[in-house]
């Protein structure tokens, strides 16, 4: 069997050492969180508010949509949440 032959590997050379640059923790978006805290607080007191005055607030005319409205705001909360970083 014939002999396979030996390759010449250049030498380490290390890599040209670089200044770093600082990391920017500020991303902009610092408004995201209250307004998701400000709507998943918003659907809990509508459903809150619907439960404790037995259907008579907030919107009497809706029913039980009032439910609805309230998870909607709380689903809106989530939506917001996405765009936190």
């Amino acid at each position: 069997m014939p002999k396979s032959r030996i390759r010449k590997k250049s030498d380490y050379t290390p890599p040209t050492t670089t200044t770093a640059t600082p990391v920017k923790l500020k991303s902009g978006r610092g408004f995201v969180a209250p307004i998701m805290l400000g709507l998943f607080l918003a659907g809990l007191v509508w459903i809150v508010v619907y439960y404790v005055t037995s259907a008579q607030w907030p919107i009497s005319a809706i029913g039980n949509w009032n439910i609805v409205i309230g998870f909607g705001f709380i689903a809106a909360g989530f939506g917001v949440s996405t765009q936190w970083k």
